[in-house]
């Protein structure tokens, strides 16, 4: 029999503010945390406009000089662990599943800026730059003995390091693993996303609004910290929410576009859903992937139509990036730690700007301003790049 996956802990370093607390507040607010960028002297890039990190400061020296997403990523685990409630007496068994788009980019500036003026790198220069290197430095801070997996699932790499790491657990391989997303802007990164030409020129993120133009990119991390329910038991943890089911795929469609239909989005949600041994009929709210792209929110809609039938014009349904922006390999994850503050406190964040929605977007998306309502259980859905596509479906921890 597979073990029940609980939420024990969750951490946060985003462009709303750093620790869970402050991510809620503003998230639940609908304040956003886009802004002209200032780390990065963006004067040479045609988009100016994202969310950088607040609330964590990158000025303090880190004893392992380590890189700003692999800062970002320690951060939001150290929290999603805690001190408290959520502590873990004995991490040796505890696995880590990460997740990025593009790691520690700052290492690798560093290291072809000097190649590319003569100098001579040295074997760390190099495997700083490695995604296994960041989990090795994550889990040497914390103690984090078991597994490590190292992911890169584009958009949708926040939910799929939650799925591993569900698996991990309730398959009894670990009784506990952190799964987190993470990203850092920097030249590298914004010169990538600036060439796939899917960001606003106006600095407004609009999900589902008939004006939709773009997305912006934000950075920062979000982690959980899973337990099987026994585990967590037995150590007086204080349950979250549950992982009751997850659901991965590849369109094998187009690099950067799905059908029409949504298909490689339908199918996730229905695996998902599946293994939740959920119907459409107990679904409570889904948090949206939701771009603001023209394509993709369109899409999103067709399919989650498609997935809940009659039931999704009666679901209240939003979307954060109007708020915080798209937080590459971190974005699911933001949205798994909103999906689980909905249920436990009963607030649906607001889907801000969405003034004029589009035709082709007709569900209830709670535009505007947050609304209470009793959500016991969430449907997350993630998608990205390559085709990727994750969704994931939580309850409330009485929920069976």
């Amino acid at each position: 029999m597979l073990d029940e996956v609980v939420v024990t802990g969750m951490g946060v370093v985003s462009c709303v503010g750093t620790g869970v607390g402050a991510f809620w507040e503003s998230v639940r607010e609908g304040r956003c945390g886009l802004r002209e960028l200032r780390r990065l002297n963006a004067d040479d890039f045609s988009y100016r406009v994202g969310g950088e990190a607040v609330g964590f400061d990158l000025e303090q020296p880190d004893e392992d000089d380590l890189d700003p997403a692999v800062r970002f990523l320690l951060g939001a685990c150290e929290e999603a662990v805690g001190d408290g409630e959520a502590a873990l007496e004995d991490r040796c068994d505890c696995a880590l599943v990460i997740s990025t788009n593009f790691g520690a980019t700052a290492n690798l500036e560093r290291f072809l800026g000097n190649i590319n003026s003569g100098g001579q790198p040295s074997e760390g220069d190099f495997t700083s730059t490695l995604l296994q290197s960041d989990a090795d430095a994550v889990a040497a801070r914390l103690g984090a003995g078991g597994p490590k997996v190292c992911l890169s699932l584009s958009c949708a790499s926040g939910n799929a390091a939650i799925a591993v790491a569900a698996d991990l657990v309730r398959t009894g391989r670990v009784p506990a693993a952190l799964a987190a997303g993470y990203d850092a802007i920097s030249a590298y990164s914004w010169s990538g996303l600036g060439v796939l030409r899917v960001m606003t020129p106006d600095g407004v993120v609009r999900p589902f609004d008939a004006g939709r133009n773009g997305t912006l990119f934000s950075e920062g991390s979000g982690a959980l910290l899973l337990e099987s329910r026994k585990h967590a038991e037995e150590r007086g943890a204080a349950e979250l929410a549950i992982v009751l089911g997850c659901g991965m795929n590849n369109n094998a469609y187009h690099m950067a576009h799905s059908r029409e239909d949504g298909e490689g989005t339908q199918l996730a949600l229905r695996a998902a859903l599946a293994d939740a041994g959920l119907g459409a009929e107990q679904i409570d709210h889904v948090n949206f992937h939701g771009t603001g792209t023209k394509l993709n929110d369109s899409t999103e809609t067709r399919a989650v139509k498609a997935v809940l039938g009659r039931r999704a014009g009666g679901i209240p349904m939003c979307s954060i990036k109007g708020t915080i922006g798209h937080g590459m390999g971190a974005a699911s994850a933001f949205e798994a730690i909103a999906s689980i503050m909905t249920v436990r406190e009963g607030i649906i964040p607001p889907t801000v700007n969405l003034l004029e929605q589009d035709p082709e977007c007709d569900l209830d998306y709670v535009p505007g301003a947050a609304r209470q309502a009793s959500v016991r259980t969430v449907l997350s859905n993630s998608a990205g790049i390559g085709g990727c596509n994750a969704a994931v479906v939580f309850a409330a921890p009485d929920f069976r």
